[in-house]
């Protein structure tokens, strides 16, 4: 979303911060990122989940209770509505799928289309306040006709309307826009199942260099791959997105006649949309392999830590050396005390067996 109330939004297309503001509409995959979030306290507010295609099937609570509150957003969710007092904070990510079960990928969106989506909204807020100004307006207007209670009633409505109506109308403006640039953002239902696994595997891919150790670092290029690779994720969407139309395409015009004729042309068509596929197969593995050097790099990056802290180590090893040199030059004056306890330990035992001896000079008791 835009700036709300001075505070900055999430960033998008692979690039998201870890928070949302508590207040406002957010498209997962183009403001936020799936995951659980928890926010400090969402005393009284409420969420709303729009899951499903296009966001049809929404899911929310109300009133939530004091305290703090988790919410799950989905890969598939279209977007979230918040209201509560306090921003919500990421703590993990999405969940793993399960075994054997294909990972479902999440929205992507044209890189560009957050900034413009912003821009637009941006324009629109001077006007923002034109409603409750205008119910103000009539209030002065009519006080002195019918009192100052009127005056007093208005200004309350006038400060509701400008509490409400900001981040409302920010929020449609947002959608009418978004829904108007549907060329430029696909959710999961865009794609066929051979789409979604290829899609699955780039997303993985991205969010796997995105959050490994070396990229965090900056010992990988992190601007470059901040804008990098939601471009490619954009760019393979797309030409994905183009296959699964022509795949059920090629499946209906199959379906409709058996007659050789028609499986002869349509061979052609087949065959330049499997190479499409390889090249697109290419492309996603060439960012596969980038991911696991990444993973590679992270590991030598534990190691190269895990050798320094050894090195900060070494300096009680060397101390320990130059304790040990000192403690062998101070062998002989331990043997000398060695020597003296032995002689300290005859005299004793010279002593007891005097005193054993004259025990048994005494007379036995009556």
């Amino acid at each position: 979303m835009a700036e709300q109330s001075g505070r900055r939004s999430p960033v998008t297309s692979g690039a998201w911060s870890d928070s949302i503001p508590g207040v406002g509409t957010y498209f997962v995959g183009i403001d936020v990122a799936p995951g659980r979030y928890r926010c400090d306290d969402g005393k009284g507010g409420w969420w709303v989940r729009f899951t499903g295609p296009g966001g049809g099937e929404p899911v929310g609570s109300w009133p939530l209770p004091a305290g703090p509150t988790e919410i799950e957003i989905a890969r598939t969710d279209f977007a979230f509505e918040t209201h509560v007092s306090t921003y919500w904070h990421r703590i993990a990510p999405p969940r793993a799928p399960e075994d054997g079960v294909p990972a479902e990928p999440r929205p992507v969106a044209d890189p560009a289309l957050r900034a413009d989506l912003d821009t637009l909204v941006a324009r629109r807020r001077p006007l923002l306040w034109l409603a409750p100004m205008t119910v103000l307006g009539l209030g002065l207007l009519g006080s002195p006709v019918l009192g100052s209670l009127w005056l007093i009633a208005l200004g309350m409505l006038a400060v509701l309307v400008a509490l409400g109506t900001p981040s409302v109308s920010l929020d449609l403006r947002r959608a009418r826009e978004l829904e108007r640039r549907r060329d430029r953002y696909f959710t999961p239902e865009d794609f066929d199942d051979e789409g979604r696994a290829l899609l699955a595997r780039v997303q993985a891919a991205v969010d796997a260099v995105q959050g490994s150790a070396v990229n965090r670092d900056g010992l990988l290029d992190a601007v470059d791959n901040a804008v990098t690779l939601p471009r490619q994720e954009w760019e393979i969407a797309q030409v994905l997105a183009r296959q699964s139309t022509l795949r059920a395409d090629q499946a209906r015009m199959e379906g409709a006649s058996t007659l050789p004729e028609v499986a002869a042309a349509l061979r052609p068509l087949r065959d330049k949309l499997d190479i499409s596929v390889a090249a697109v197969t290419r492309r996603v593995e060439a960012l596969e392999r980038y991911a696991e050097r990444a993973k590679e790099a992270d590991e030598v990056l534990r190691a190269q830590r895990h050798l320094e802290t050894i090195a900060e180590k070494a300096h009680e090893y060397d101390e320990l050396l130059a304790d040990t040199v000192r403690d062998d030059l101070a062998l002989p004056a331990i043997e000398r005390l060695t020597e003296q306890s032995d002689e300290l330990v005859r005299t004793l035992r010279e002593r007891l067996s005097k005193a054993a001896e004259a025990a048994e000079e005494l007379p036995p008791p009556s």
